[in-house]
């Protein structure tokens, strides 16, 4: 395991106990979290996108403002759910955000999870071509994301322009070199996973997929990435992958700790229906410091994976969220091989 960040779900609540208490609460917030992540030591700042809901909507003036803030850590998302996007306006925002922050950009996108309401991406203007569902749409938009991100040209030019043009074809402008090398792909399948692979996507792989083997589920996304590194590598792409799993861990060493995820409620893995199909949700981690890394020893997607993103209980707020990072970071993450 090379890298280690916190995925934030950004959740915002006015009720009693969140120390989050509105939009703009969880939005400034996240800028001061990732500020403070990078100066502990962690590796990476992404933050999960939901519509219709009270959490992170718009990702990129988020991510832009984090990259004005800090110097090295990665800044991403797991994930930008593409039934909801213009991929012509989100390459723009994205190379903007990305050239701001110096291309430490980390871009999750993917088909999106179950949503607040009903087809919500058909009142952002947007609907599935005839005969394709909105999995369909959303990796053809996945396709043309990554052309655009090539940078090569393709809009005629003006003969009579209001400006000056580059000679030939135009692309999206800002461009920034390198981004299209960090788009990942927030895959729940084997097969989804092989085709990120295929066409040179990272993957990301979190807390859900779906059962396709009954196995548990560390078992089972372990082997999702081998799937995933297969079809990589008869894809002939010339640089090496990068591979994230998410996982709830949290090194109980203080009575807080005890309090909130002491109870150990979810140590087993979960079996659920999302979207008529079987799914299996994997445990959460929660123990003394000891204990906790026998158990993540034993995790045979960690171990396969370059990457753990942490997920975080973003309505404790900052300074809580810190402490859990960095008990991570001195107790348990040496002993994994991070670093």
């Amino acid at each position: 395991m090379k890298k280690i960040g916190f995925l934030s779900f950004g959740h915002w609540s006015p009720d009693r106990g969140s120390r989050v208490r509105s939009a703009s609460d969880a939005l400034l917030q996240s800028i001061e979290l990732a500020v403070e992540a990078e100066q502990i030591g962690i590796d990476g700042a992404y933050f999960r996108v939901h519509h219709f809901a009270r959490q992170l909507g718009s990702p990129f003036p988020l991510l832009a403002a984090i990259g004005a803030r800090t110097s090295k850590i990665e800044i991403g998302t797991g994930v930008i759910d593409l039934r909801y996007e213009n991929p012509f306006y989100m390459a723009e925002d994205a190379g903007a955000a990305d050239l701001i922050a110096g291309g430490r950009l980390q871009l999750g996108i993917s088909r999106g999870s179950p949503e607040q309401v009903l087809d919500g991406w058909r009142h952002f203007g947007y609907a599935p071509d005839p005969g394709e569902d909105e999995a369909d749409m959303a990796r053809k938009r996945a396709e043309v994301l990554l052309d655009l991100l090539g940078g090569e040209g393709f809009a005629r030019p003006n003969p009579r322009p209001m400006f000056p043009n580059p000679p030939g074809l135009l692309r999206i402008e800002p461009y920034s070199d390198g981004l299209r090398e960090r788009i990942w792909w927030g895959s729940a399948s084997n097969a989804t996973a092989q085709w990120a692979g295929r066409l040179g996507m990272n993957l990301q792989s979190s807390t859900l997929k779906t059962d396709e083997t009954g196995e548990p589920f560390h078992v089972q996304q372990a082997k999702q990435i081998h799937a995933y590194r297969a079809a990589w590598k008869e894809a002939g792409h010339a640089r090496t992958p990068r591979v994230s799993v998410s996982r709830s861990i949290f090194a109980l060493t203080t009575d807080e700790d005890r309090m909130y995820f002491g109870g150990g409620s979810k140590e087993h893995d979960q079996i659920g229906h999302i979207d008529n199909f079987r799914a299996i949700f994997g445990r959460s981690y929660a123990d003394e410091p000891d204990r906790l890394i026998d158990q993540l020893r034993g995790d045979e997607a960690i171990a396969e994976a370059d990457t753990l993103l942490l997920t975080v209980p973003s309505t404790l707020g900052v300074a809580y969220n810190v402490h859990v990072l960095r008990s991570i970071l001195r107790d348990i993450a040496p002993a994994l091989g991070w670093r």
